[in-house]
């Protein structure tokens, strides 16, 4: 289908380009007629211009609806592949951690793809348009130049129209890629900056309540300026860069129209050449003249459209290495085991940067235990628990998990994706495949019985609930999945110390064979599992993850 439409924009704009062949063949015989005062020609004249201008309509129209939707549909095939590309084997997390080049991704799938389409497409089909008219009227001008002997020689040259045309536009070209060259990197600084800024207005929306309680408005104003003041500045380096642009291609473009007259002026005084010749010569001149200068004309474009191919080179870079980090078999291995049993051997975790944070965890839980895992704040408590979840790729080591079992991570801050509250409290799960009946008992037994009436309104929840009520709402998610592993990274920190206790002990009641995994600082955590683990430092060097005597029996 694609395909099929761009061949039709083709077909559509090679018909306007032989329309406007014949309407430069119709400037001859009208304004031969007009010289020659023959009414009859003239009316003709007039009834061919209106067939040929209504044809010129239709091709126009339809060139322009169907650009539009191969547009869309060009639109929606490379948003997709973005879109796989970025989620696929948790290619944002790495890029994130990484702090590559390809900043703002989100903005490179929502802007940046429609301006690489309507761009590409509005030079493609010109540049064709240029090409295919450059070749049609080039042979009419060079037919209709005659031959011009230079004036004290016996030189003659033949279609000297032409090659006038050509040194007009090769003049042109090379001044307006002199100037207008730094508007590349410009205009892609300023969609930088564009971005950066967007981000932090919307970062700011959505933590108003912490600006608020820290009465942090003079931070964020000041923030906020500091972000803007890069995009004024910028846009002032644009500005000049483009005036000095439009000077040449203003002044290019107002000579243009009196040039090629100019030049043929010459054979019509000399009577060579009657009125009508004058105006088809003109017109065929500019025609070739305009085809040669699309560089020149489009050239503001042709900068925006490279600063957005760069971008999406760039994104496109940094989707492939983070998933050849992920499919490297070097690093920590995640493998799919028949066993029982969750195995860490031999791991080691660095950071980013390569220093090492945890050494040699070695480690098993069976189906059915509760371990915690404590110690001091920064030594990669939950970067183990991201390690195992498979999103850390630094260290290396093996981890092995039950293969076909269902694994569920809850997080200090759980995700609440913006939509229903029924696809808050299912997600990732698709609603379908969750009953509203386990929903609204999940709910009323996490504490939140007034939300179970709620499941089908839509709106911001990460903003309508407190910390402790989001927490909550993770272990009704628990609730409802019923995983065979649930990890937990300070899960009940927002919540107090009863409440606590109450949630932990409805995982103990509700999923009597799933295996927990908590970590946390609070000793009221210990008794609900079994094995008690510690994250010891070690001075500069990094942690070791030992295992310590139960401080008691799990509470029953």
């Amino acid at each position: 289908m694609a395909w099929g439409l761009l061949l039709a924009v083709i077909a559509l704009n090679l018909g306007i380009v032989y329309i406007n062949v014949l309407l430069n063949k119709w400037n001859n015989t009208f304004y031969d007629a007009l010289q020659a005062k023959d009414y009859t020609v003239f009316l003709h004249q007039l009834i061919r211009f209106s067939w040929l201008a209504g044809l010129f309509i239709i091709f126009a129209v339809y060139q322009f609806y169907l650009n539009q939707m191969l547009q869309i549909r060009w639109r929606r095939w490379l948003t997709e592949h973005y879109l796989r590309g970025w989620l696929t084997q948790a290619a944002y997390y790495r890029m994130q951690l990484a702090a590559g080049d390809a900043d703002n991704p989100d903005q490179r799938v929502a802007e940046d793809v429609p301006q690489f389409i309507a761009s590409t497409l509005s030079l493609g089909i010109g540049g064709m348009r240029a090409v295919v008219t450059l070749i049609s009227f080039v042979a009419i001008l060079w037919g209709l130049s005659g031959t011009l002997t230079i004036p004290g020689s016996s030189i003659h040259l033949p279609g000297y129209l032409v090659w006038a045309a050509l040194l007009y536009a090769l003049a042109g070209t090379w001044l307006t890629n002199w100037i207008g060259r730094p508007l590349v990197r410009l205009n892609f600084d300023q969609q930088r900056y564009e971005a950066d800024f967007r981000f932090n207005l919307v970062r700011f929306r959505e933590n108003a309540e912490g600006v608020a309680l820290y009465h942090g408005e003079a931070g964020e104003l000041r923030s906020f300026r500091e972000r803007f003041g890069s995009i004024m500045r910028n846009w002032w380096d644009i500005m000049r860069q483009q005036k000095r642009l439009t000077w040449l291609t203003a002044g290019y473009g107002q000579a243009a129209v009196i040039f090629p007259l100019i030049v043929v002026a010459p054979r019509y005084f000399r009577g060579q050449i009657l009125l009508g010749g004058l105006m088809q010569t003109a017109a065929a001149f500019g025609q070739v003249q305009d085809s040669l200068s699309f560089i020149v004309s489009s050239y503001a474009d042709i900068a925006a459209w490279r600063t957005v191919v760069e971008r999406l080179a760039g994104f496109q870079s940094a989707l492939k290495l983070a998933h050849v980090q992920a499919s490297n078999k070097a690093g920590i291995h995640h493998i799919d085991t028949k066993g029982e049993d969750l195995t860490v051997d031999g791991v080691e975790l660095d950071l980013p940067g390569g220093h090492p944070l945890i050494a040699n965890v070695s480690l098993s839980l069976g189906r059915g235990e509760s371990a915690l895992l404590s110690g001091p704040s920064g030594v990669g408590k939950s970067t183990l628990l991201r390690a195992i979840a498979g999103i850390w790729p630094f260290g290396h080591g093996d981890i092995r998990v039950p293969s076909n079992t269902r694994v569920l991570f809850l997080p200090q801050k759980p995700y609440l994706p913006i939509g229903t509250l029924r696809e808050v409290v299912s997600y990732p799960m698709p609603v379908e495949n969750v009953d509203d009946t386990n929903l609204r008992e999940a709910l009323d037994s996490v504490g939140l019985p007034e939300l179970a009436a709620r499941l089908d309104e839509n709106c911001h929840w990460a903003l309508q609930l407190s910390p402790g009520e989001q927490q909550r709402i993770a272990f009704a998610r628990a609730l409802v999945q019923k995983p065979d592993w649930l990890f937990l990274d300070e899960a009940t920190s927002a919540v107090d110390e009863p409440t606590e206790a109450r949630l932990y002990h409805l995982l103990r009641d509700r999923l009597p064979r799933t295996t927990f995994f908590s970590v946390g600082h609070r000793a009221t955590l210990r008794p609900f599992h079994d094995r008690q683990l510690f994250a010891q430092p070690d001075g500069d060097g990094p942690a070791s993850i030992v295992e310590v005597p139960a401080h008691s029996a799990v509470a029953s």
